[in-house]
């Protein structure tokens, strides 16, 4: 198979692993040195490459604290509920957090809120664990993930208003919108976006302008990759979220003289490596 070789492919400026995650990978293999038994409360990331790696390394995954009967409990870039928390100190097994900074800091802010009594609402996906962990730092919190969800929203109430990190600007600001359209007492807002997630979302903007065909790699499951996808097939129809070189169908790359690629926070250094490696039979590869 052969495309045109004046083909190039142009890698966003701004992709791969974010702080939190590369912080969470990074101790989770301190942690398989140092420690025999070792549990993950669900996956560390969102990203099946990485996560069939450290499970080679040891690193076991459960879905639920009673699953694990000793050992060592990792909790995940995405945090934990105090309520789980509590129960893993309960059954004394050794806690090393590698928790996102900026998800704690969510967890704090909706603490905070709920202690000077406003009603927490969450702009996010209800199903996703770093949602989930907030829901558990205080109490009846609402979860707005779009307009079908404003019902859940008490009238005359005191909001605060916070977001799940990887939501995009444009997101946020719809929905605050129309939460603004409510009624209500008071509304106080917090923006608690991760400012690398939105960097990277403004750099596969720019590429997807100057693409023939995008390419997004990361977790299926992953939020801030499936967000990034997201955006980028607004901009460029042709954009194909894969989690690695496997999932590509070469026939995308006939009659393209531009390709795209950018990838999520939760996506290795080595998976964009190798998809780039790969495409170099076909392209010529510049930096953009």
């Amino acid at each position: 198979m052969k495309l045109d070789g004046n083909m190039k492919v142009l890698i966003a400026e701004k992709c791969g692993f974010c702080h939190g995650v590369r912080n969470a990978i990074s101790i989770a293999e301190n942690v398989l040195v140092q420690e025999k038994q070792v549990y993950s409360l669900g996956p560390i990331i969102h990203n099946r490459d990485v996560v069939e790696r450290l499970a080679k390394s040891g690193l076991k995954t459960v879905d639920t604290v009673e699953q694990i009967q000793a050992g060592t409990v990792l909790i995940r870039s995405h945090g934990a509920a105090p309520g789980q928390i509590a129960k893993l100190k309960e059954k004394k097994l050794k806690i090393v957090d590698a928790t996102c900074v900026l998800v704690k800091r969510v967890q704090h802010i909706a603490r905070h809120l709920a202690e000077d009594d406003y009603r927490v609402v969450i702009i996010g996906d209800e199903d996703h664990p770093e949602v989930q962990a907030v829901m558990g730092c205080a109490k009846n919190v609402i979860v707005i993930g779009d307009n079908s969800d404003l019902s859940k929203l008490p009238s005359n109430a005191k909001l605060g208003v916070v977001c799940q990190t990887t939501e995009s600007p444009e997101h946020f600001s719809n929905m605050l919108g129309a939460i603004g359209r409510t009624s209500f007492d008071e509304l106080k807002v917090i923006n608690t976006l991760c400012k690398e997630a939105v960097k990277r979302q403004e750099s596969a903007v720019r590429l997807c302008k100057q693409a023939d065909v995008m390419f997004v790699l990361g977790g299926l499951q992953s939020a801030n990759t499936c967000r990034l996808a997201e955006i980028c097939k607004k901009v460029n129809k042709k954009t194909f979220h894969l989690e690695n070189w496997n999932g590509l169908d070469k026939n995308v790359l006939f009659g393209k003289n531009v390709a795209g690629v950018t990838a999520g926070a939760s996506t290795p250094e080595w998976v964009i490596e190798e998809f780039v490696e790969h495409l170099k039979a076909f392209v010529t590869i510049e930096k953009q």
